[in-house]
């Protein structure tokens, strides 16, 4: 949090700056480099956060990976000046090197850099009367394969107990989630997966099971590990026209019916549930791994 309100203000005091001077119009479309040594995902990641606050602007966005000699560095500078040069307006610039002498070149470039490790990693290092270690790609790469085969193994769960399938395995899980078909329940257990190494499984709860008002038997024993996930009615309706626009799986009596029989079975059996209607992935694997106290396995 402390970084993006620092990272904010430095791109506030731009656009004000701007509007006081009589100088770039707010609405003019600014260009936006993300530059790292290695594969860019975490300066994408934090720069997309602080852009985000900014919804008058409209951002041309240019992804620069892998810059991780002196050389790479100058040539992505002077294309940074080109673009300066030829729009008439500065470049913001987000950056991520560890190292130095690779970074230097970016700091004179004709655009407002911010570099995360630049401006915090000085700081934690006196905080904990410790250096750094400087060492390129330990945040995407696979330095700690234990980290890494977590990841892999997570993974390979959540497709093999996609949808209902090998819920003989049930008893790995550190969370099953289940709800009507197309509540988000796959590519949150397949988020989960990738980004934290949790063992996620999914179960659909079909109409024969909402029909008969029970839990499915399969999922009695592993009641603890339940969560469920609901939507609107006219959300679901919409995704699920976009899948099949025929026939009474998209109708909107039968997705009503449904909704409302997974939630009584929710509340009947104390299953916690999520209404996942104006919520990202990241926000609902958050509240399931918050709310269920569930550990991520992945390590520093």
């Amino acid at each position: 949090k402390t970084i993006i309100l620092f990272l904010m203000t430095q791109i506030s005091g731009l656009y004000s700056s701007f509007r006081f001077s009589g100088g770039y119009p707010d609405m003019a479309e600014r260009t936006v480099f993300f530059v790292s040594d290695q594969t860019g995902v975490t300066v994408e990641t934090l720069g997309h956060s602080l852009l985000t606050q900014f919804d008058k602007v409209e951002f041309n966005l240019i992804t620069v990976p892998f810059v991780d000699s002196l050389g790479k560095a100058e040539q992505v500078t002077e294309r940074i000046n080109r673009t300066a040069s030829q729009s008439g307006l500065r470049p913001i610039v987000f950056t991520s090197f560890v190292q130095d002498e690779v970074r230097a070149p970016l700091l004179s470039c004709d655009g407002l850099v911010l570099d995360f490790f630049e401006a915090f990693l000085a700081k934690i290092e006196e905080e904990l009367n410790s250096q750094s270690s400087h060492a390129l790609g330990k945040a995407h790469g696979m330095q700690d394969t234990t980290s890494y085969n977590s990841r892999i193994d997570a993974m390979n769960f959540a497709m093999d107990a996609d949808d209902g399938r090998t819920t003989q395995q049930y008893d790995r899980a550190d969370v099953i989630m289940t709800g009507v078909s197309r509540s988000g329940k796959t590519p949150t257990c397949v988020y989960m997966a990738l980004q934290y190494g949790i063992f996620a499984a999914n179960y659909p709860l079909t109409e024969d099971n909402l029909e008969i008002d029970q839990l499915p038997d399969t999922l009695v024993p592993f009641r603890e590990k339940l969560y469920g996930l609901t939507i609107s009615p006219e959300r679901l309706r919409q995704i699920r026209l976009g899948r099949w626009s025929v026939g009474r799986y998209a109708s909107a009596e039968q997705v009503n019916l449904e909704l409302r029989a997974a939630e009584m079975l929710f509340k009947r059996h104390n299953i916690p549930y999520i209404d996942t209607t104006h919520c990202s992935i990241e926000e609902i694997a958050s509240t399931i791994l918050n709310e269920m106290e569930v550990e991520r396995h992945l390590l520093l």
